[in-house]
């Protein structure tokens, strides 16, 4: 057997016809929309619930990973703004000018995101305000958990329609 023809097969860069790409797709979503701020849905629900050392868990949860967020942005944030728009810039030219199916698919993948870390971002800034005990970081989690699933639902029409119109295009050129 010729070893390209397997890895080939195995590994096939047409990203928008491979199941792997929309499961993986699926799961980002479905893992961003759950964890929000690095603290699950069901500890926020459960907090609300019961209160108690619940409660306590997820203001404290929320409250380390608020900081942390805000510290990594404050001490680092322009090297992040330059790394990312270097990565974007990269990623965009290859996916758009040079047309690699490939890059587009991570372009999709990521480009999604930065709108969730300002989302979170923002978010982290209230908490770190004030809002970070009770009903009012709850409010604050959830929104942002909805915010997120409006997002990732965008994100998700956007790139099936695209992927789609990608492999309705690929298969009447080929």
């Amino acid at each position: 057997m010729d070893l390209y023809r397997i890895v080939s097969e195995v590994i096939d860069l047409r990203s928008f016809s491979n199941l792997w790409y929309w499961v993986a797709l699926a799961v980002l979503w479905s893992s961003v929309s759950h964890w929000v701020l690095g603290v699950p849905y069901d500890m926020i629900q459960r907090a609300r619930r019961q209160g108690g050392q619940a409660q306590l868990d997820v203001e404290t949860l929320a409250s380390i990973n608020a900081r942390r967020m805000l510290a990594i942005t404050r001490t680092a944030a322009a090297p992040l703004f330059f790394g990312l728009a270097f990565f974007f810039t990269v990623l965009t030219l290859l996916a758009f000018w040079y047309w690699v199916e490939f890059a587009q698919a991570v372009f999709f993948l990521t480009v999604w995101m930065l709108p969730v870390a300002w989302l979170s971002l923002r978010t982290a800034l209230k908490i770190e305000g004030g809002e970070d005990l009770g009903a009012g970081l709850y409010q604050q989690l959830l929104l942002l958990r909805r915010m997120v699933q409006v997002v990732g639902m965008f994100a998700i029409l956007v790139t099936s329609m695209f992927g789609m119109w990608r492999n309705l295009s690929h298969s009447i050129l080929y």
